[in-house]
């Protein structure tokens, strides 16, 4: 069992391994930009290190100051959470080579799903259907045209190295192609770090569909149900949903297999999700792509199924098998789902600006509560300073009920609380 846990994130996602830990009896480790010196996640922690100002990239991505915090506090491990450096194949080696266990996939696998396209390459080998589109990034404005002329408009831009709906474009016509393109560049370099962006064909009337899966280090896989995560803006999510409502069983089948097939092709050893579009007018899904680590919406999955993700992540990561009673869904047939579960994102956005992201000090939080409620909360308290320097989700807000109506009745009932 690991003794120290340093968790290389920040807000709500800190909080959740944070709390993991403390009922694992495992201390932990928070680091923390100077903007974030009274957060909630550093409060609560064992321990906590300043890697350094505000910006991200002087902070929560700064590789050596993480790895400096990790050895001056003796931790046998970095959680990476999701986002910033959760999908960072440098980072997950330069972790290992350290001597320090990495909680996540293995750094061959994030090389191979870290890369949008080369990911593509792996459905393809394991005979699961993709979206038409480019098989490597676009070298130049010029030939994305070409390239996109062929795919056939509306395209959708993605970023290679990338997810979370940065970098991602959708483009009507010819006429759209260069600004948009460079747009997508742009964003993708701001996000992370490389400016590589590919081609997929759009589908306008689409479901998303994910698969979580869970594996170990002995050779187990298993998938945990999906998650309806059509409701978006800006190609962000903003509902989700466990299981998927209204969602054929024919093509929910189809699609958990393939995730498995994924998970199999690359050895998958952790937490992570499998990415499907399925077209609302011919029913065929596509894969568009994996995220190894940890999501935002794992909670609904957590609520339907009873199965701690991220508890099990550290456990896999320890070596334990999936079998093992802490964990307990060794076989497929040992998970089961039961109820509906909805997860909305509050966040500190402005109505009257187009709801783009709002900062300040929080004057005054009221918190949501009751049977089947589930909170999961950064700096949400009175008092808190929200600054620009990050996200702007403040709560996660889980519903849970036996039946559909029964669960979206508790998520109207808390969010107007």
């Amino acid at each position: 069992m690991f003794r120290k846990v340093l968790i290389a994130n920040r807000g709500e996602i800190a909080l959740r391994i944070h709390r993991a830990c403390q009922e694992m009896g495992i201390r932990t480790v928070a680091v923390h930009s100077t903007a974030d010196a009274t957060a909630m996640h550093v409060r609560l922690a064992d321990e906590s290190v300043c890697i350094g100002p505000p910006p991200a990239k002087e902070s929560y991505l700064n590789i050596p100051a993480i790895l400096s915090a990790a050895s001056i506090t003796g931790a046998d491990a970095i959680h990476p959470g999701y986002g910033f450096l959760s999908e960072r194949p440098d980072f997950a080696r330069a972790v290992r080579e350290a001597g320090i266990i990495f909680v996540g996939p293995q750094t061959e696998v994030l090389e191979s799903l870290g890369d949008k396209t080369s990911a593509r390459a792996l459905a393809e080998k394991a005979s699961v259907p993709i979206l038409g589109g480019t098989k490597k990034a676009i070298p130049s404005t010029e030939e994305g045209r070409k390239q996109a002329a062929e795919v056939g408009y509306p395209i959708m831009l993605k970023a290679a190295h990338g997810g979370g709906g940065r970098g991602m474009r959708v483009v009507e016509d010819e006429s759209q192609f260069d600004a948009q393109f460079e747009s997508a560049q742009r964003e993708s370099m701001s996000a992370f770090g490389s400016p590589d962006i590919f081609i997929e064909k759009f589908i306008g009337r689409a479901k998303h569909i994910e698969v979580q899966l869970l594996g170990d280090h002995h050779g187990n896989l298993v998938h945990l149900y999906e998650r309806d995560c059509s409701v978006q803006r800006r190609h962000q999510k903003v509902v989700e949903i466990a299981p998927a409502p209204d969602l054929d069983v024919k093509v929910r089948d189809g699609i958990l297999e393939a995730a498995l097939r994924i998970g199999r092709e690359v050895g998958y050893q952790a937490a992570g999700t499998v990415e499907f579009l399925v077209d609302a007018d011919t029913g065929e899904f596509y894969f568009i792509e994996v995220n190894p680590r940890i999501q935002v919406e794992h909670t609904v999955t957590e609520e339907v199924t009873g199965i701690d993700i991220v508890k099990s992540q550290i456990l896999v990561s320890q070596g334990l098998k999936l079998s093992d009673p802490q964990i307990s869904c060794g076989k497929q047939e040992d998970v089961s789902l039961s109820g509906y579960a909805l997860q909305c994102r509050v966040t500190t956005e402005n109505p009257a600006n187009d709801f783009m992201p709002d900062y300040g000090r929080i004057s005054h939080y009221r918190s949501a509560s009751g049977m089947g409620i589930r909170l999961d909360a950064g700096s949400a308290f009175s008092g808190a300073v929200v600054n620009p320097f990050y996200d702007s989700m403040l709560v996660k807000v889980t519903a849970r009920g036996r039946r559909w109506d029964s669960a979206v009745a508790r998520m109207e009932r808390s969010l107007r609380e």
